[in-house]
């Protein structure tokens, strides 16, 4: 709306007007267009019975009506003025219509109340004061006529009143009405805006949790196979020294390494069924809102297998335990374990364990994902020595801090000059210890030595340690 009330040019939802000038659309310009017109014969009617009683020109009469009636051409634009101009011929006892439409328009606006109060009432007063002097020249040509003296009075107000309420209040109403369904429109719109941004950060929150469970997948499987596969290679190439001076050693070797090959093929193969799993359904429900932990269920599958090489009959009990779904995955008491597969590829190994020196027994437990990661921390550092440091000494080192459990695992420089064992690697192994640690709040560190060697340190915070439930 301008200062004057009028209606900018625009049409539902914001939409650019489609009509000329200052209508909203054509077919506004077409019906204000017809009350001009009709206005303008009413003026010019009017204008000449005017002027023949007011013993003027009747051409002088027409041409104040031809001025006056098309003003209700711009009566979207300047209601004020329409009613200004209805004021002043209200003398002249023309602009009828003029007057009603144009206080309707000028209610319906959003000019300030008080404005149209005081247009109304000058309305009302401009009627009332021509309607009485009319009414007193008639009775004064007619003296057989003698009305009681309220009678001219209450006639001028009345009629005042009918030709003034009724638009005024019309025109507030229809304004209100306007007002109402534009602020509903309005409502709409932002709802629809906040649904949309809405929308687009449920999309953004639902790649970034594809992006955390691809990534999550992806460290389980290297977790898995990648060690396994790291040891076989290991003892191939121990095989190849020893095939020919000493078959039973290199025999055992090879029985070994086909053990592991038909292990980390089994685990692979459970992975990826969970994967295909996951990916049929149409909704993620329970089958793929557990998929990281039912990775990890198979990933302990690791810990079982290794802990028992050598023991079919145990080995096949814990590994189908596994495979029903492990809730821990493996523990601290695993590393004994572990390092001793190191130990069984050759490597020199030297397990320490600081603040062990309550009984096994009583000793806290912690947190099933904390220890699944100081697991999975020294798994990955020792594949990355039989990878890059072959013949290396290794030391593993945990200690229990109040609040806190901290791993190190280092290893010296190279034996006999060898800087590589010659397996592949993808640089994801460090940066799958550093995901693991800093998402359970803990710190990680990595680097060189002074010595030539490589060290991996973490520390992770233990608010809550859950007591051990033997058995």
């Amino acid at each position: 709306m301008t200062a004057t009330g009028a209606s900018e040019g625009v049409g539902a939802r914001g939409a650019p007007i489609g009509g000329p000038w200052w209508w909203a659309r054509r077919r506004s310009a077409v019906l204000d267009a017809s009350l001009a017109a009709a206005s303008t014969v009413e003026c010019l009617l009017e204008g000449a019975s005017f002027a023949h009683g007011a013993d003027l020109p009747e051409l002088l009469g027409m041409l104040l009506g031809l001025l006056v009636g098309p003003v209700l051409l711009v009566r979207r634009r300047w209601p004020v003025v329409v009613v200004l101009v209805s004021i002043a011929v209200m003398p002249a006892e023309m602009g009828g219509l003029l007057s009603v439409v144009g206080l309707y328009t000028l209610a319906a606006s959003d000019v300030p109340r008080r404005i149209t109060a005081l247009l109304a009432g000058m309305t009302v007063t401009g009627t009332l004061v021509t309607t009485f002097l009319s009414m007193r020249q008639d009775i004064a040509s007619q003296p057989d006529f003698n009305p009681p003296v309220w009678l001219v009075p209450v006639m001028a107000l009345a009629l005042g009143l009918v030709l003034t309420a009724p638009p005024v209040l019309w025109g507030l109403y229809v304004g209100a009405r306007r007002r109402l369904v534009e602020s509903l429109r309005e409502r709409a719109d932002g709802l629809e805006r906040e649904l949309s941004l809405l929308a687009d950060r449920a999309e953004e929150r639902a790649e970034w949790a594809r992006n955390e469970e691809r990534t999550r997948i992806a460290r389980e499987m290297h977790d898995v196979v990648a060690h396994r596969v790291s040891l076989m290679v290991v003892h191939a190439a121990a095989l190849q020294a020893v095939a020919l001076k000493d078959p039973e050693k290199a025999s055992k070797n090879a029985a070994l390494v086909g053990d592991m090959g038909r292990q980390a093929l089994t685990e692979l193969r459970e992975m990826l069924g969970v994967l295909r799993t996951a990916e049929g359904s149409a909704v993620r429900g329970a089958a793929g809102a557990d998929v990281p932990e039912r990775l990890a269920a198979v990933a302990s599958r690791v810990r079982a297998q290794e802990a028992t090489e050598g023991a079919p009959d145990r080995s096949a009990v814990k590994s189908s335990s596994a495979v029903e779904g492990d809730p821990d995955g493996p523990c601290l008491d695993d590393l004994g374990d572990l390092v001793g597969q190191s130990r069984a590829a050759g490597m020199v190994v030297e397990l320490s364990v600081d603040g062990d020196e309550v009984a096994e027994s009583s000793r806290p437990r912690y947190a099933a994902r904390v220890e699944r990661t100081v697991y999975r921390v020294v798994q990955e550092a020792l594949t990355n020595v039989h990878k890059h440091a072959p013949g290396a000494r290794a030391r593993v080192r945990l200690a229990h801090r109040e609040g806190e459990l901290a791993v190190q695992v280092e290893n010296g420089p190279c034996e006999g000059g060898a800087a590589d064992a010659g397996l592949p690697s993808g640089g994801n192994g460090l940066v799958g210890m550093r995901e693991r640690v800093t998402a359970l709040g803990g710190v990680f560190v990595s680097g060189p030595t002074d010595t030539g060697g490589f060290r991996v340190s973490a520390v992770l915070p233990t608010p809550q340690p859950a007591p051990h439930v033997a058995g």
